[in-house]
């Protein structure tokens, strides 16, 4: 359960960076209330998860996480380019998340 809250938490995250994107710096209202209500569910998630994991490893998959979603939306959706650099960069971002939660005992709810 607890790594389910903090999957919900950095879908909310997602949303909310979506909609960001979407609300074109606030001048569009449907996306931007979705903005605020996504970041809400998302860090009140996030508090729930840290019930369960520390702090650092909590906040280390969820915002990692949150990177790789939020890079694969921006080129499926909005069209965003990524070099390979910054594919290198994610996937080493997605190794740290995995040798996190592979390796790490500091993750074992």
């Amino acid at each position: 359960m607890p790594y389910m809250i903090l999957a919900l938490a950095v879908l909310a995250e997602t949303i909310g960076t979506t909609a960001l994107q979407a609300s074109q710096q606030f001048t569009r209202p449907g996306p931007s209330v979705v903005v605020v209500l996504a970041y809400g569910a998302a860090f009140y998630l996030l508090s729930m998860a840290l019930n369960h994991f520390p702090v650092g490893i909590a906040y280390a998959i969820w915002s990692g996480l949150g990177i790789m979603l939020i890079a694969l939306i921006g080129w499926t959706v909005f069209g965003q380019r990524l070099d390979w650099p910054a594919i290198l960069g994610m996937g080493m971002i997605l190794g740290g998340i995995l040798v996190i939660n592979l390796f790490s005992s500091a993750t074992h709810p």
